[in-house]
C-alpha cells in the first residue's frame, strides 16, 4: 500500500534523527482487544439504589465512603482486562521498542496492563493513570506497589466481595486498607506514581509523537502533544474519530492524521520506522 507523503515525511523525520520516538496511547487501542472505555454504558455502577458514573465512583472521596463497592467495581474491570489479549497494535509497538531501544518511550493512559503483557519494558513505559493489576497502601505507609493477590480470582458485575477477598486487599506492611493503583478524578499527576515529569521530558526530546486512540480529554497527554509540537516534533494522530490531537497535527509541517483502527495503522507505521 502506498504511503501518503505527509506520513512518510513525519516518519522520515524520526528515522533521520537521534531524538526520541514517543507513542501516546489511550482507550482506542485497547478497545480493539475488547475492553470497553467505561465512559459509556459499561462504566455505570449501581450501589444500592444509586447509579454512579465513573467520574463519581473513581475518586478518593468515593473510596473513603464506599471502599468495598469501589473495590468491587475495579476488580470487575480488572476481570474484563485480564480476559483481553494484546492486539496487533500492542505487538507492533513492542517490536518498535526492541528496534529503537533507548530512543523509545511509551506513555499510556490505559490501566489495563496490556502494553506490559505484550512485552514492553517497565523502564520505558509510563503508565500515567496507573495499572489495575496493582494496589498500594491507602495510608501511604510505603509507596511500593503490590500485585493484587491471585486468590482474589475473577469478579463479575453482580458479585459482592467476600470477607476473605476484602481481607486480601490490605497493605502487607501495615495491615491497613489497600487501594487500587489508579489515578482518580480528584487526584493529581505526580512523578513517583504516574511519571509526570518523565512524560514531559520525553515530549521535549521527541522527534516524533504517535498518538493512538485518545481524544485529548486529560491534561498530561495534552501537555505531551502540545510540548512536542512546539519544539518541532512530528505528530501523527491515529484514531477512528476526529479529535483535538488530530487538529494539532493538521497545523504542523510534519503532521499527519490517520483515520483508521490502531491494529491496522500501527503495524504499518512500525514497519516503515524499523525498515
Amino acid at each position: 500500500m502506498q504511503m501518503e507523503q505527509s506520513l512518510k515525511d513525519a516518519l522520515d523525520h524520526a528515522r533521520s534523527s537521534e531524538r526520541l520516538v514517543v507513542v501516546l496511547t489511550g482507550a482506542g487501542i485497547s478497545a480493539e482487544s475488547g475492553i470497553p472505555t467505561f465512559r459509556g454504558k459499561d462504566g455505570y455502577w449501581t450501589v444500592g439504589s444509586k447509579v454512579y458514573q465513573p467520574q463519581e465512583l473513581a475518586t478518593a472521596a468515593a473510596f473513603a465512603r464506599l471502599p468495598a463497592e469501589v473495590w468491587q467495581w475495579y476488580l470487575y474491570r480488572r476481570t474484563i482486562c485480564r480476559r483481553a489479549e494484546p492486539n496487533a497494535a500492542h505487538r507492533a509497538l513492542v517490536d518498535l521498542e526492541r528496534a529503537l531501544g533507548s530512543r523509545f518511550r511509551l506513555i499510556t493512559q490505559n490501566v489495563d496492563g496490556l502494553h506490559l503483557r505484550a512485552g514492553h519494558s517497565h523502564e520505558r513505559s509510563f503508565e500515567i493513570h496507573g495499572n489495575i493489576d496493582f494496589m498500594r497502601c491507602a495510608r501511604e505507609c510505603d509507596p511500593a506497589l503490590v500485585p493484587i493477590p491471585e486468590q482474589i480470582g475473577a469478579v463479575e458485575a453482580d458479585q459482592a466481595l467476600t470477607g476473605e477477598q476484602l481481607a486480601l486487599l490490605s497493605c502487607p506492611r501495615c495491615g491497613g486498607r489497600a487501594r487500587p493503583h489508579v489515578l482518580w478524578f480528584d487526584e493529581s499527576y505526580d512523578e513517583p506514581r504516574y511519571r509526570f515529569e518523565s512524560s514531559l521530558a520525553a515530549s521535549s526530546e521527541a522527534a516524533l509523537i504517535v498518538v493512538v486512540g485518545t481524544s485529548a480529554s486529560t491534561t498530561l497527554p495534552w501537555y505531551v502533544v502540545r510540548t512536542g509540537a512546539q519544539l518541532g516534533a512530528a505528530i501523527v494522530d491515529v484514531n477512528i474519530a476526529d479529535n483535538d490531537f488530530g487538529e494539532i497535527a493538521k497545523t504542523l509541517p510534519l503532521g499527519h492524521v490517520m483515520r483508521a483502527p490502531a491494529a491496522r495503522a500501527i503495524p504499518r507505521i512500525v514497519d516503515y520506522l524499523v525498515a
